[in-house]
């Protein structure tokens, strides 16, 4: 009864009305204006809920300590880094793409070791994931579904809490994954060139690695702590040789 929750795309409601039984506060976003005005009528004489018609990726979310959502797959990627990827993220039951929880659950295979892998496993843990099908939905969607349990890590890299250094660390997993079947040193020279900050050689970034006793392996052999680290590592390289 202490929860407070922040619900994405309530809909008619229907989850909404048991979400309120246990928890302190419910914020329900909405952005479609029909079903706005529909909730605000439908819960209008109960205290603990506001229904805000607003778009959740532009919002100021006030604080919360569970999402509960069923994500769009458009825009799976920017509420996980609106919502998630901070300092004090809070636990989610979701319901997203199939596909998209198989990239965050860590499964050390190539297909699956994506962007979204390292990203959300900086900031979280998966703990449960139930696979739903299709045609329990009316109308059934193209793609089938899976419902996550997930909370945040006790342990998120310092580095990480600043937001110059989170946007740095974005880009940077963004930049070199797209290259993961090749050697760490060939993606970060690649993620340099097209960030078009500062060129350095390759033979300077291996010994730079080198020398933080860290091996060339191909990207995927990483964990996501390495990936992290690697990612504080070239940021101090570069502001360190613009500096100079």
């Amino acid at each position: 009864e202490d929860e407070v929750i922040l619900e994405i795309g309530p809909g008619l409601g229907i989850l909404t009305e048991e979400l309120l039984k246990f928890s302190k506060k419910v914020y329900a976003y909405e952005i479609d204006f029909k079903l706005f005005q529909y909730l605000k009528e439908k819960f209008s004489q109960i205290e603990n809920i506001e229904v805000l018609n607003e778009d959740i990726l532009k919002a100021n979310i006030p604080p919360h300590n569970i999402i509960v959502s069923n994500i769009p797959y458009s825009i799976t990627g920017p509420i996980f880094e609106k919502v998630f990827y901070n300092e004090k993220p809070p636990r989610g039951i979701l319901v997203i793409e199939n596909s998209i929880a198989e990239r965050i659950f860590i499964q050390n295979k190539y297909k699956t070791f994506s962007r979204i892998t390292v990203s959300f496993n900086a900031f979280m843990i998966p703990v449960k994931k139930y696979n739903i099908s299709r045609f329990k939905f009316f109308p059934a969607p193209r793609i089938d579904l899976s419902l996550i349990i997930v909370k945040p890590r006790e342990d998120i890299n310092p580095f990480l809490l600043s937001d110059k250094n989170r946007s740095f660390f974005l880009r940077f997993i963004a930049g070199i994954m797209p290259y993961k079947n090749k050697n760490i040193v060939n993606a970060i020279n690649l993620f340099l060139k097209n960030e078009k900050v500062i060129n350095f050689p390759k033979p300077k970034i291996l010994q730079y690695l080198k020398n933080k006793n860290l091996s060339n392996e191909k990207v995927t052999k990483f964990k996501v702590d390495e990936l992290v680290k690697i990612s504080e590592l070239i940021f101090e390289l570069i502001y360190e040789t613009l500096s100079i």
